[in-house]
């Protein structure tokens, strides 16, 4: 009985939009009598074609919905804590919740695939470096290689983003020639995903493992030094990121001297809110 109901309301729903379409055919026919069938039927195409596309945009928007919230429920699994069930955290998580992170990768790589599975651009290439991320904790050369071709994504946040991981698997792999490189491209892009400052931040840190601590205080240097001086149209001080707020402090502990040359900090009550 229930599947009849919702056939007979789509019936019905049919017949409505025919005798919709029907009757603002006749009005239209009536004022154009005699003006020739080809206007009538292109003003009666166009209206159908408005319907249609109406539709098609309707269809596209919840698509994307169910997109985000499929490409959010695996990105929570992926942030889920890892817990040692010998020593329970004094407040339960409210999410799920994994005994390694081999477990927790592996389960979001499987939510991660159904998402590329199923829906197209942007959230293909966003699951898919997803996927590539979580594999570096269970089969660490794949991660790499998938990491590598999403550097080439038509994406631009995707390309950014896996230039970025496999430039912080470098490094984690002592890797720091091939990491710096990257670090380097990805400041070039000038991308808004993982800015120019992160960037530098980043390649600072790999300056200093190498022992280069004159370039590693240059670029912290020159991090910080245009985030003192920057200001509002109201010429007011600009607060600082939190990547130049990290290269003030790494600055000062690696080069004091260069950190006293930094232009003085803007009083907090200066700062606009």
């Amino acid at each position: 009985m229930a599947k009849y109901n919702k056939k007979r309301a789509r019936e019905l729903q049919h017949d409505k939009f025919r005798d919709t379409a029907g009757k603002v055919f006749d009005r239209v026919t009536d004022k154009l009598e005699g003006r020739g069938h080809a206007l009538l039927y292109g003003i009666v195409g166009a209206i159908v074609l408005a319907v249609l596309i109406g539709f098609w945009l309707n269809w596209r928007h919840r698509k994307a919905d169910e997109a985000q919230r499929a490409l959010g429920r695996a990105i929570a699994i992926a942030s889920a804590p890892v817990s040692n069930p010998l020593t329970p955290p004094p407040v339960a998580p409210s999410g799920p919740t994994f005994s390694s992170e081999q477990e927790r990768a592996q389960k979001a790589i499987e939510e991660f695939q159904k998402v590329a599975a199923k829906y197209g651009e942007p959230y293909r290439a966003e699951a898919r470096y997803f996927i590539a991320a979580n594999l570096l904790y269970s089969d660490r050369e794949k991660g790499l290689t998938e990491l590598t071709e999403m550097t080439k994504s038509d994406v631009p946040e995707v390309s950014v983003l896996s230039t970025f991981a496999l430039a912080q698997a470098k490094e984690a792999d002592a890797k720091y020639d091939e990491a710096a490189q990257l670090y380097v491209q990805i400041a070039q892009k000038n991308s808004p995903v993982i800015t120019p400052e992160t960037a530098n931040l980043r390649l600072a840190s790999v300056y200093e493992k190498q022992g280069k601590k004159k370039e590693a205080a240059d670029l912290l240097f020159n991090i910080v030094e245009p985030s003192r001086k920057a200001k509002d149209s109201d010429g007011l001080p600009l607060p600082a990121s939190a990547a130049a707020r990290q290269a003030s402090e790494k600055l000062e502990k690696l080069d004091p001297d260069r950190y006293a040359k930094l232009t003085p900090e803007a009083p907090a009550s200066d700062l606009p809110f």
